[in-house]
């Protein structure tokens, strides 16, 4: 019976012995193998360049290409490089790779991390919606039927084509008896409008309009907008640049709103990182990121990799923001509800 017992308390001791004998062997193999340091140099000078870029995406110019612009659109998906350097690190077996990769993440987690919480709250007073139709759209009234059935109390269209605009009247006027269209773009309401009128961004035809929404708890001005769109071309770039003076026009327009409650709702073909839409994004507020839950990525539907279609506020109190379901058009529908 002794003899049992001591066998037994034996095996009992010798799993943490084991373990024990585990990490020996591993602090021996790292004290022997010396190349685990050596290797992996150039890894680790790929997890400091990407660390470069996201912290210092300010300052990539775009006086070439806008590259600046383009890094800034697509900033959040460094992230996909985390898990390749990660890989190619154990396969290389080499501390001095996985410990730079650090870095990166430290750095997205403190730019990005915030968005991956959900920060939307219950209550508000209003609840708007936008979405990009797409001029091309086969089904206008199935279509602006979803997005109503957001139960939104504004909603507002771009890429409104002449020949459809009566498809989405018709589809939306039992629910908004209040709208206007304006070239490209139009706003329906619940509640009455007022002092509604083009907003000229330098395009040479109608993309942008603003009007007074006057509800229960008060009135507020909103814009709509469709910037120009851009293009990646090899030769070319970002091609960019009527877009930002679109941009920087629309910002001039909403410095001088009387109001002191704004909404802006579009597609502006830009995320609230591209430093070509401060004109816009210095003076108000995302939702998304303010009330959101996630990145919200709104563009291409198929697909989402960016938030180029926007909702901002100022003067009024985001308490969520979302995306839609999918329609017919190639952007995602997105709602957001305030507090006036």
């Amino acid at each position: 019976m002794v003899q049992a017992y001591r066998a037994d308390t034996g095996n009992g001791g010798a799993g943490p012995q084991r373990t024990e004998s585990r990490f020996r062997d591993l602090r021996d193999r790292l004290t022997r193998d010396r190349g685990i340091w050596r290797r992996g140099i150039v890894l680790a000078a790929c997890s400091v360049l990407l660390t470069l870029v996201m912290l210092l995406h300010a300052q990539i110019p775009n006086t070439i290409g806008n590259l600046g612009s383009l890094t800034e659109t697509f900033l959040p998906w460094c992230a996909v490089f985390v898990p390749l350097l990660l890989i190619l690190g154990l396969v290389r077996r080499s501390a001095t790779a996985l410990i730079a990769l650090l870095l990166p993440v430290v750095v997205w987690f403190n730019l990005f991390g915030g968005l991956l919480t959900d920060k939307s709250g219950s209550g508000g007073d209003l609840t708007v919606a936008t979405h990009n139709v797409n001029a091309d759209n086969p089904d206008p009234r199935g279509t602006a039927q979803q997005v109503a059935g957001s139960d939104a109390d504004v909603i507002a269209l771009q890429e409104l084509p002449s020949g459809k605009v009566k498809a989405y009247e018709s589809a939306l006027a039992g629910r908004y008896p209040y709208h206007s269209v304006q070239g490209t773009v139009g706003l329906w309401s619940k509640y009455p409008l007022s002092d509604t009128r083009p907003v000229d961004i330098k395009m040479g035809w109608v993309r942008a309009m603003r009007t007074t929404v006057t509800t229960p708890e008060g009135a507020i001005a909103f814009y709509v907008a469709h910037l120009p769109s851009v293009r990646v071309k090899l030769h070319a770039g970002f091609t960019a640049s009527q877009r930002d003076q679109s941009a920087d026009a629309l910002g001039e327009a909403i410095s001088h709103e009387p109001l002191e409650r704004v909404a802006l709702l579009g597609d502006l073909n830009g995320t609230m990182n591209d430093r070509s839409l401060n004109a816009v994004t210095a003076q108000m507020r995302s939702t998304q990121g303010a009330a959101g839950d996630g990145f919200g990525f709104s563009w291409p539907a198929s697909f989402p990799m960016a938030r180029i279609d926007q909702i901002m506020v100022k003067g009024v109190e985001p308490m969520s923001s979302w995306t839609l379901p999918a329609t017919d058009s190639d952007h995602l529908p997105i709602a957001a509800r305030v507090k006036l």
